[in-house]
């Protein structure tokens, strides 16, 4: 399968390394909203110079994970749920309309053809549900990616993709209570069924409905269970 990563795992230049290197530390919590550090510490850490940890750290930057301190190094930019909520929304709407052109009739690619694999994933037995929390999260994000993609539409893909990355830290914050596991299954499961039945409407309201409890689980993430998951993590 497909890692969720998989935009960050061929690195091409020691910069690109750095930039994969430094991404996946802020993606699995090991760098923290509010965390500080300096370019030294990380080139030191990845042993490399400081030109490609910089060009990776201001790459960050513009992408909205860091923010660079002309004093203090570089801080891992804290959650700005307002930010999040924008990309939910954001989120939200693109996926509403993939929903509906995979609906259409006589429009679109076949939703059996396209969605088969994501249905293989999540219409299965209560016992053959995943209980990884943190491969459930890469599969989540598949998920939404793939239902988008399929609609056949390279730009909303594309943008949609770019969504996701930016609440991917709190998706996967979110994966860590067993209620949203099962919760997901079942909410998967029945907008696949009615998308499969060219259910346009109902599988786009199952998909805001499903995207809002996913917003609404977000805004309860506290620093505090962040890094009670890093320490676990550790550990």
């Amino acid at each position: 399968m497909e890692s969720a990563f998989a935009a960050i795992d061929m690195p091409r230049t020691l910069a690109d390394s750095a930039y994969s290197s430094l991404k996946r530390d802020i993606l699995d919590f090991r760098l923290a909203p509010g965390d500080r550090f300096t370019e030294t510490e990380i080139a030191e850490r990845l042993q490399v110079s400081r030109t490609p940890v910089r060009e990776a750290l201001f790459r960050l930057e513009r992408e909205g994970y860091l923010e660079v301190r002309q004093r203090n190094g570089w801080l891992v930019r804290p959650l700005d749920f307002n930010t999040l909520d924008h990309f939910y929304e954001l989120r939200s709407v693109l996926e509403a309309a993939a929903v509906h052109a995979l609906c259409a009739p006589g429009q679109g690619p076949d939703p059996m053809h396209a969605l088969q694999p994501l249905a293989d994933i999540w219409l299965v037995d209560a016992s053959e549900r995943s209980t990884d929390c943190e491969w459930l999260a890469d599969l989540d994000e598949r998920f939404h990616i793939e239902l988008v993609a399929a609609a056949g539409n390279p730009e909303i893909a594309r943008v949609h993709r770019a969504a996701t990355e930016r609440i991917r830290i709190v998706r996967r914050l979110d994966f860590t209570q067993p209620d949203r596991i099962d919760s997901t299954y079942d909410e998967h499961g029945a907008i696949l069924s009615a998308i499969l039945a060219r259910d346009g409407a109902g599988a786009a309201r199952l998909l805001q409905a499903h995207i809002q409890d996913s917003q609404d689980a977000v805004r309860k993430i506290t620093l505090h269970r962040l890094y009670s998951t890093r320490r676990a993590k550790a550990a």
